[in-house]
């Protein structure tokens, strides 16, 4: 389960609280509906996101992008140690402390990061298929 809470002063503030997961991607998409000519970044809040898997990484890179295609700045702070480690883990970072986060906004790490969320995914869809039914 994913909450948002945006708050408009020229910055679009979403804070994330719960599973960064599939489940996730309506509400982050949601937070950028109604973006104004007034409003000039966003800020993403992860204080609260304490877990989060490929579709959850995907759907963080989504905003990202529709941010950027608005006009906007985007700053991703409060990484949790798991979903900060996961990120490090999908782009071959490895090492406790890696500076993701701040690494975040450079464009050819995220297409870096979207490349490989979108192979873990296909990956664990992939091997689904092959686990017998309950």
């Amino acid at each position: 389960m994913i909450t948002t809470e945006v708050r408009r002063h020229s910055t679009v503030l979403v804070s994330v609280t719960g599973t960064l997961d599939e489940d996730a991607g309506a509400a982050l998409q949601r937070a950028l509906d109604d973006v104004t000519a007034d409003e000039r970044d966003l800020k993403v809040d992860l204080h609260g996101a304490l877990s989060m898997d490929a579709d959850g990484l995907l759907h963080l890179l989504a905003l990202h992008r529709r941010a950027e295609s608005l006009g906007l700045r985007v700053l991703v702070v409060g990484w949790q140690p798991q979903p900060q480690q996961f990120m490090a883990d999908v782009a071959g970072i490895r090492g406790r402390g890696s500076a993701t986060g701040e690494r975040y906004a450079v464009a050819g790490f995220r297409r870096l990061i979207e490349l490989r969320a979108q192979s873990s995914r296909d990956l664990v869809d992939f091997t689904a298929g092959w686990l017998p039914r309950a």
